[in-house]
């Protein structure tokens, strides 16, 4: 191979992301960040505890130099730092529900601190997007709201918080994911509006973070066909250089939803896909958790091809490995002190709560949780309010499989609690919290995702987010263990 081959197979290798499998780096990342892989994106199945993550970022980058160590820390549902217990923050419901931008800042910066010491340096978070469709099957809790301007002002304090940590934020899913009804992991979702409702609604956060200085942005496989046809906007130079770089006058990363997902598999293929994203403006790939050590050379191969075909220039490659250049000078400034974790990821889940009725005290109590599939971005993650109320029987129950009768057979006499997730997304599951709550009144019912549909019970909890710290202050609330508000 010669000098100019490796020059371009090195350029190619630097705009991915790859991914593996447990929780050291195997051989063939290693070699391949020699040879010039842009960074890693991280999984829940990558990290077992704070420790052992730090050494695998340290190996990592006495491999690679300072490669991009990424992943999806929204706290909230979405987390990877605590993907087997559950996040100690709430999520953007939760903060978008206390509208207290500096608290939300105060979130990210605690979330940021944590990633820093773990040799994390750059954060897929926040989600910005407007969630202006309460059936939306992948944002949801994730969404700060459904008011352009609230999402804004919250997606620059989470931008501000997390990059005072030293951690560089990707502000997703451009041009915006909240008004859709299909998930991207499956397929195309279309964001059917005019450009003038695209702007006063999806872009609002974004531009408001891109004039707060986000290091990056993630691109939604979302068709948007006043902007880009049936194409979702990783794939098209309209949104990627036409909208993002040329009128909203963003030059910071771009980076890309993971190129394994449906949207893109499905359509042009994973090679196919990076050429594309490439072409329309993306800097860095992400390839998402199933392409492996095959499928990434594969990905370079197909790019060099690209480039020597004359389908892709190679200015594009020099002005993505710019950019990226630059986010890695930025990742090794120094000045910055990490604050310790100081319980601000519970205060604020205690601050969103919001309840209906008098808990009474409660007697024996049974709890019924209903059990609610998970999305592909949540993963399974656990949640629900068992490790906070040990004094109850805890029934995990699937509502096709639910036997009501003797469910509230076995809560006579005690106090009875059914607590759901995103019940207005799921119609089996309102019916079995109704039946339950027509022969049992006093029940009462905890919402853990978007209280959009409420039962008629004499206490409802919302607490907007299943996370850790969401249960915790909701079993605060029920117990009578919460601490007086000043």
């Amino acid at each position: 191979m010669s000098r100019s081959d490796r020059g371009l197979r090195r350029l190619a290798a630097g705009t991915l992301l790859a991914a593996f499998q447990g929780t050291t780096p195997p051989g063939w990342v290693l070699r391949e960040l020699e040879a010039g892989l842009g960074g890693v994106t991280l999984f829940g199945f990558n990290v077992d505890g704070h420790e052992r993550l730090s050494a695998l970022t340290a190996a990592l980058r006495e491999a690679g130099g300072e490669p991009v160590i990424s992943l999806d820390e929204e706290g909230g549902d979405v987390t990877r730092l605590d993907y087997h217990v559950g996040s100690p923050y709430p999520g953007n419901a939760a903060l978008g529900a206390v509208d207290d931008p500096d608290l939300t800042r105060q979130v990210y910066l605690a979330i940021g601190a944590e990633l820093a010491g773990c040799g994390v340096n750059l954060d897929m978070a926040p989600d910005a997007d407007v969630n202006s469709e309460a059936d939306n099957p992948v944002i949801g809790t994730r969404a700060f709201g459904d008011e352009p301007d609230l999402v804004a002002r919250h997606a620059v304090a989470a931008v501000e918080g997390l990059q005072a940590a030293g951690v560089a934020a990707c502000v997703k899913h451009f041009p915006g994911h909240g008004a859709t009804r299909v998930d991207s992991h499956l397929a195309v979702p279309v964001v059917d509006v005019t450009p003038e409702v695209l702007r006063d609604r999806e872009l609002v956060p974004f531009r408001a973070a891109i004039a707060a200085g986000t290091k990056s942005i993630m691109t939604a496989h979302v068709a948007v066909p006043a902007l880009t046809g049936r194409a979702p906007a990783t794939l098209s130079p309209a949104a990627l250089t036409g909208l993002l770089r040329d009128e909203l006058g963003y030059d910071g990363v771009v980076v890309s939803d993971a190129l394994d997902m449906h949207a893109i598999t499905e359509s042009v293929g994973l090679g196919g896909g990076a050429v594309r994203s490439l072409a329309a403006g993306a800097d860095l790939l992400c390839l998402g958790p199933l392409p492996g050590r095959d499928d990434v050379r594969g990905v370079i191969d197909a790019i060099v091809a690209a480039v020597e075909e004359g389908a892709l220039p190679s200015a594009r490659l020099e002005e993505a490995a710019a950019r990226v250049a630059a986010l890695r000078a930025w990742f090794g400034s120094p000045g910055r002190t990490p604050p310790e974790r100081n319980g601000v990821g519970l205060r604020a889940a205690r601050r969103a709560v919001r309840l209906a009725g008098e808990p009474a005290p409660l007697a024996e109590p049974l709890v019924v949780e209903v059990d609610t599939p998970p999305t592909i971005a949540v993963g399974d993650v656990p949640w629900g309010l068992g490790p906070w109320l040990p004094e109850a029987e805890i029934l995990r129950v699937t509502p096709a499989a639910a036997d009501v009768p003797g469910l509230l057979a076995k809560a006579a006499d005690r106090s009875l609690v059914v607590v759901v997730k995103d019940a207005h997304r799921h119609p089996d599951s309102r019916a079995l919290v109704s039946a339950l709550v027509t022969a049992r009144p006093d029940a009462t019912v905890v919402e853990m995702g978007l209280p959009v549909w409420r039962p008629d019970a004499a206490v409802y909890l919302a607490t907007y987010g299943a996370a850790r710290a969401n249960a915790q202050a909701a079993a605060e609330l029920l117990t009578g263990r919460a601490p007086v508000r000043t």
